[in-house]
Formats: C-alpha cells, structure tokens, sequence
C-alpha cells in the first residue's frame, strides 16, 4: 500500500479487477431497477412486460402510489401473491424510500413463491420527487420535480 492510498478512504481497498467489477454490476442490475426506468417502460404505452407491486400498508397505498401498481402489504404476500399475480410476468417491487427496506422483504418473499422479481431503487419517495404522476385516495397528483433528484431536461442520459 503506498502513502497516498493508505489515508485515502476510497482506495484504502484496491477496487475489484475489471471483469470482477462487471460480474458484480451485471448482477445488481438483474436484482434492481430505478424509477426513471420504471417510468419510461409504463409511459411507453405497450405491455412493459412487468408488474408493479406496492408493499406499503392501506394508509401509505392511500396516499399516493404509482398508477396501475398492484397493492400487496410485504405481509400479506404469501396469502395474496397467487391471487394477483402472474408467475409468468417478472414483478417489480417498491416501498417508501431508499431509507427503506421493505420492497426488498417483499422481493424477497415473491422470489421464494417463484417469482422473478426487482426492486425499484428510490421507491415512491423518489417517484414523487422526479415530478411523476401519482394516484391517492382523491385522486390523481403530481409534485413539482425535485431538481436534486430529476433531470431538468427530463432525460438524464444514464
């Protein structure tokens, strides 16, 4: 380890070797999705070729949530996964926010009924932060984007 990389948080571990790395990223992007691609695949107006699932309780599914999810509380998912969905049809699965973890609970419990299923990274927090249309218990709505978190030209070419 030379000076400079022993005080240096970032390389204090040595990054992965390429094709390590690759197999890593190829990985997570087969596990999680984000919202803009949630988006994208819904606003194109075809079959998306997937289902959204909203594992949030009644109240949290009441104010607000992405237009045409399924609701499925993460704890009802064993009772209920049969009756709404299709094991045919991969299943993305969303919760409140980065700072929780129950999409990943209910993505969980879906792959152990068979199901193939990711997780959308940012939940419905960032689905309303990037200015998203959202249905509630009155009706639809829609936050002004967040410029932190959505693109100004509305593409952010990742």
């Amino acid at each position: 380890m030379t000076e400079t990389t022993r005080h240096n948080p970032v390389l204090r571990v040595a990054p992965a070797a390429p094709a390590a790395a690759a197999a890593h990223f190829r990985a997570r992007l087969a596990f999680h999705t984000d919202v803009s691609d949630v988006a994208a695949a819904l606003a194109a107006g075809d079959d998306p070729g997937f289902v959204v699932v909203d594992s949030r309780s009644t109240a949290s599914w009441d104010q607000g949530h992405i237009p045409g999810a399924v609701h499925l509380p993460t704890a009802l998912v064993p009772e209920l996964a049969e009756r709404l969905l299709d094991k045919s049809v991969p299943v993305v699965t969303y919760c409140w926010g980065p700072g929780c973890d129950g999409a990943t609970r209910a993505a969980l419990a879906l792959a152990e009924l068979g199901y193939r299923v990711k997780e959308m990274l940012g939940g419905f927090e960032y689905w309303a932060r990037e200015g998203l249309g959202y249905e509630t218990w009155r009706g639809p709505a829609r936050r002004d984007p967040d410029l932190l978190t959505a693109p100004v030209a509305g593409e952010c070419g990742c």
